[in-house]
């Protein structure tokens, strides 16, 4: 079966950034700090810019929001997000824990997901996609999260964790974990291809943006998996927080976090 022509410009977006990032990564290039402190290099902006103008030629009436280029057109009926290098940090420091990712939106809903680590995998790269009723995907294998329902069989993964950790919820995170079978620290893409695997359970980050998550939250959802945030809201460009589950997990863990 064929890809719809959003699945497939996003393909294309994907491989166009691709490849400027293998040809940079362990390289030379220059690197400047955001007012937010966090790190973009000129290889980030380089890739959103070849994103950005293959998107725009084939859509010229969708909106694009991306990372490093900025807003466009944000009231369009379908809206491009866009983080062309999600894991800058681990792009600058020379290991593959990074990721193009790619989303469109569609009257606030989202619609389709693409993640692409180039550099990942050996270099070989990992790929996951979905598209809102067409399932989830993995380098072409279709993906579906476990059926686990028992906190003591459950494999957690956290990320970024700064807020929560300031916060009263702290504690309840801190009561969870004796009850799991298992806690790694995967981030960022891994985890969420590793949940839509199912090969674990359950990702909860408290800081984040829309951009870093809106195309791992189709391809969660398309596997079968619940994705909200960490108050059990609805993902949406406001969004800051995460809770990714397998469906009968994800009750039990919000009503334990209560962030």
């Amino acid at each position: 079966m064929s890809n719809s022509p959003f699945l497939q410009a996003a393909m294309d977006a994907a491989d166009a950034a691709g490849e400027i990032i293998r040809n940079a990564y362990r390289g030379a290039f220059n690197v400047s700090i955001k007012a937010d402190a966090s790190p973009v290099t000129e290889v980030d902006v380089a890739a959103e810019q070849a994103i950005r103008s293959l998107l725009t030629a084939r859509f010229p009436d969708h909106g694009f929001y991306g990372e490093e280029t900025g807003r466009a057109a944000m009231e369009a009926d379908y809206l491009w997000l866009v983080d062309p290098i999600d894991g800058t940090k681990s792009f600058v420091r020379g290991y593959p824990m990074f990721s193009v990712q790619i989303a469109l939106m569609h009257r606030g809903e989202l619609i389709l997901g693409v993640s692409s680590a180039p550099c990942w995998n050996g270099g070989n790269g990992e790929r996951a996609w979905a598209e809102h009723g067409g399932g989830a995907f993995l380098d072409g294998q279709p993906l579906r999260v476990a059926q686990t329902s028992a906190l003591a069989k459950t494999t957690l993964s956290t990320g970024n964790l700064a807020s929560l950790a300031q916060s009263p919820a702290w504690s309840n995170l801190g009561a969870l974990i004796p009850q799991l079978q298992r806690i790694r620290g995967y981030g960022d893409f891994l985890h969420y291809h590793l949940l839509a695997s199912g090969k674990l359970d359950a990702v909860i980050e408290s800081d984040v943006n829309i951009l870093d998550i809106a195309a791992l939250t189709v391809i969660v959802r398309e596997a079968g998996g619940t994705f909200t945030d960490l108050r059990g809201q609805q993902v949406g460009l406001d969004t800051t927080s995460v809770l990714a589950t397998v469906p009968a997990l994800h009750r039990p863990l919000l009503e334990t976090i209560a962030y």
